[in-house]
C-alpha cells in the first residue's frame, strides 16, 4: 500500500503533458492539476492509514495486503464488503472524481476474473494479463483508460478513415513487441494515474484488424503525447469560491502514440475484432467495472440530496409543503439508486468460484440514472432559485470591511449567517450550474455510453423468456372456442 506522497512523487515522471501550448514540467506543482493530484494522494493516505486495515485492505494469496479495489470476490458477503470500502473512498470527493483508481482496477480483476476467455483466445496473451493483475495491484497503481476512439467521420470504421492512423493502430511488432500509432480518448484521470489501459470498447469491422488492441503502458512512455482539455482547476484558484473544480478536476485528455513500443507481456489482445467485445462483455469485466461506477454514483447523489435539503433550510422554506414534496420526490429517487446497488448485490451470480453482480439490474440502473441525473440537477436549481447566482464575486469581498459589511446585510438567511449562507452557495452552485458541474452532467450522462447503448444492454439481458412465459401463461388459460360455447349455452 503506497501512501499519497508516494503517488504523488511516482508523477514526477517525464510524462508529456500539453495544457495551453505548452508541455508540464512537473504537473504536481503546475495550478492546473495540483490541488487534485492532492486529492488523489489522499485517496491512498486513507486507504494505506492503519485504521482503515480492515475497510480498506484484504489479504492476497501471497500473504501481503491489497486494496480492496483490486479484490476478486468470492461470496456475497466480500461484494459488500468491498463496496463499503468503495462508498468509503467515494466520500472523500462526493463522487466527483468519476475515475478515481477503483474503476480501472475493477476493469482489470473483472478481466482477470474472466481470465479462462482470454486462455481460449491465446494463452501468452492470457498469462500477461495475469501477470499485470498482479504486477498493478501489488503496486497500489493508479490506472486510467482510453477506449474510445477520436471522433472523426463516425459513418465510417476507424480502417476507412483518411487518417490510417487517426485510431491508435499497430505499426509494426518483432520479438520484442509491438509499435502502435494513433489517438485515443478519453484519458479520464490520466494526468494522475500511473498507466494507462489501452483498448476499444465500440464494434470494430472487418479491416479493423490493426485497431483490435487491448495493451497497458506507463503515463510516460516514450513517444506518448498527453493533450490536456481546459483545466476547470487553473480557472479556480480559490478553494472557498469553487470547492469542487479547485480540487477535484480530474481532467480529461486525448492521449496520442507516436510509434510507442509496447513490450508483449504488456499486450492482452492482439487483432482480434471478437476478442475486443469478449474482454468486457464475456468476462465480468464490464459489469464490475460499472458496478463501481454505480456506487460512486449512489454516493454522489446522496451528496446533491444533502444539498438540495440545506438549500430548503438556507432559505427557511423547509417547512413549506410543496417543498417538502419536493425532497421527498428527490430522496426517493436517490433511494432508488441504493437499491439498485444493493439489488445488484442481492441478485449477483456465481462466475466461476468468483461472486459478481448482477447484469441486468445494472444496466436497468444505468438506462435510469443517465435520465435521472439532469432531473436532480434541476430540482436543486428550482429549491435554489437565485440564491445560487447572486453571489460576492469572489472570497475577495470578504477582505474588504465595507464590502463585508454589505455582504452581512444583503445575504440573510435565517439558519446561518452570511459567511456560512455564501460559502454553502458557492458549493451548491459548483456542483450544479458552474463550468465543472456542466461537465459532470455531461459526464453521467454519457461515462457508460449514449443511451441507446444502455438501453441494448438493458435489452440484450433482460430476461425476456421469464417475461413471455407469464404471458404465454396467461393466454393458455382461457380458450376462444370455450368462450364460444359459453355463449352459445347461454
Amino acid at each position: 500500500m503506497k501512501t499519497g506522497n508516494q503517488h504523488i512523487a511516482g508523477l514526477r515522471d517525464g510524462r508529456a503533458v500539453f495544457i495551453d501550448g505548452r508541455r508540464v514540467e512537473d504537473t504536481t506543482r503546475h495550478p492546473a492539476f495540483e490541488r487534485s493530484i492532492r486529492s488523489a494522494g489522499k485517496l491512498f493516505d486513507f486507504a494505506s492509514d492503519e485504521g482503515n486495515r480492515e475497510l480498506m485492505t484484504f489479504a492476497t494469496p501471497n500473504g501481503g495486503r491489497a486494496n480492496r479495489i483490486w479484490q476478486l470476490p468470492e461470496s456475497f458477503d466480500d461484494l459488500k464488503q468491498r463496496r463499503n470500502a468503495l462508498e468509503a473512498w467515494a466520500g472523500l470527493h462526493a463522487g466527483f472524481l468519476g475515475r478515481a483508481p477503483d474503476h480501472v482496477a475493477s476493469c482489470i480483476a473483472g478481466m482477470y476474473m474472466g481470465l479462462d476467455v482470454f486462455e481460449a483466445y491465446d494463452q501468452a496473451r492470457a498469462r500477461a494479463l495475469a501477470d499485470y493483475y498482479v504486477y498493478a495491484r501489488d503496486r497500489d497503481l493508479y490506472l486510467t483508460y482510453v477506449i474510445i476512439n477520436p471522433q472523426a467521420d463516425r459513418s465510417k470504421s476507424a480502417s476507412q478513415q483518411k487518417n490510417a492512423f487517426l485510431t491508435t493502430g499497430v505499426v509494426d511488432q518483432d520479438a520484442e513487441g509491438i509499435t502502435v500509432r494513433g489517438a485515443k480518448m478519453l484519458a479520464t484521470g490520466g494526468i494522475m494515474a500511473d498507466e494507462v489501459f489501452v483498448t476499444c470498447i465500440q464494434p470494430l469491422q472487418p479491416g479493423d484488424e490493426a485497431y483490435a488492441l487491448s495493451f497497458a503502458i506507463p503515463m510516460n512512455a516514450k513517444g506518448l503525447s498527453i493533450l490536456s482539455r481546459k483545466s476547470y482547476e487553473a480557472s479556480a484558484p480559490s478553494v472557498f469560491d469553487n470547492p469542487l473544480a479547485s480540487r477535484f478536476d480530474e481532467n480529461d485528455a486525448v492521449l496520442h502514440f507516436e510509434d510507442v513500443k509496447v513490450p508483449w507481456d504488456r499486450v492482452f489482445i492482439f487483432k482480434n475484432l471478437e476478442m475486443c467485445q469478449k474482454q468486457f462483455h464475456a468476462t465480468p469485466a464490464h459489469v464490475y467495472q460499472n458496478y463501481q461506477a454505480m456506487v460512486r454514483l449512489s454516493v454522489k447523489v446522496r451528496f446533491l440530496i444533502g444539498l438540495a435539503r440545506r438549500i430548503a433550510e438556507i432559505n427557511g422554506v423547509l417547512n413549506f409543503p410543496q417543498v417538502r414534496e419536493t425532497l421527498g420526490q428527490i430522496a426517493a429517487e436517490g433511494g432508488m439508486i441504493d437499491a439498485f446497488v444493493a439489488a445488484m448485490e442481492a441478485k449477483g451470480v456465481r462466475y466461476g468460484r468468483y461472486f459478481v453482480p448482477d447484469r441486468h439490474t445494472l444496466y436497468a440502473a444505468q438506462t435510469l440514472t443517465q435520465q435521472l441525473y439532469p432531473k436532480i440537477l434541476n430540482t436543486l436549481r428550482e429549491l435554489a432559485g437565485g440564491g445560487m447566482i447572486m453571489l460576492p464575486s469572489s472570497v475577495q469581498d470578504f477582505t474588504n470591511p465595507e464590502i463585508a459589511g454589505l455582504v452581512e446585510r444583503t445575504q440573510q438567511s435565517p439558519a446561518a449567517g452570511a459567511a456560512d449562507k455564501v460559502k454553502f452557495y458557492k458549493l451548491a452552485w459548483d456542483a450544479v450550474g458552474s463550468e465543472f458541474a456542466s461537465r459532470h452532467q455531461q459526464y453521467e450522462m454519457f461515462y457508460a455510453g449514449a443511451t441507446f447503448v444502455t438501453k441494448a444492454h438493458s435489452f440484450r439481458c433482460y430476461d425476456w423468456d421469464a417475461a413471455g412465459s407469464l404471458v404465454s401463461r396467461m393466454l393458455a388459460s382461457y380458450e376462444l372456442a370455450d368462450e364460444l360455447r359459453t355463449s352459445q349455452a347461454a
